[in-house]
């Protein structure tokens, strides 16, 4: 596989490269999974995401603005407010965000047995 510009002179290895580029990180998928249901507030994001600063929440929420995944959208009343949901090309993330979500099930489930396993030979 070639590699590929982003853009800004940074070269992708592979295309896998570029997708962890714009989800990677213990937050962005957290974040897309809940916006996937729908439109939320920031202090809603922050009530789901108890362990996130607000700083690296804010960071994030940018990123994916700039990446064209999530839509911010400023309510200029009193008090102002600011919603964020997924843009069309953020929805197109739907099945592989509903894929890892399966997928970490699968992975707690099997952690658990193998806990089980382990603790039942001592």
């Amino acid at each position: 596989m070639s590699a590929k510009e982003r853009g800004d002179g940074y070269f992708y290895g592979c295309s896998v490269e570029a997708t962890l580029d714009v989800i990677g990180g213990k937050w962005k998928g957290v974040i897309l999974f809940h916006l996937l249901h729908k439109t939320m507030r920031f202090n809603e994001l922050r009530r789901m995401l108890p362990n996130v600063t607000q700083r690296m929440l804010t960071l994030q929420l940018r990123e994916l603005e700039n990446d064209g995944i999530v839509h911010r959208e400023i309510y200029r009343e009193i008090p102002p407010h600011v919603e964020y949901s997924l843009t069309p090309f953020g929805r197109s993330l739907e099945p592989l965000i509903l894929l890892m979500s399966e997928w970490g099930e699968t992975y707690l489930s099997t952690i658990v047995e193998h806990k089980n396993a382990i603790m039942s030979e001592v």
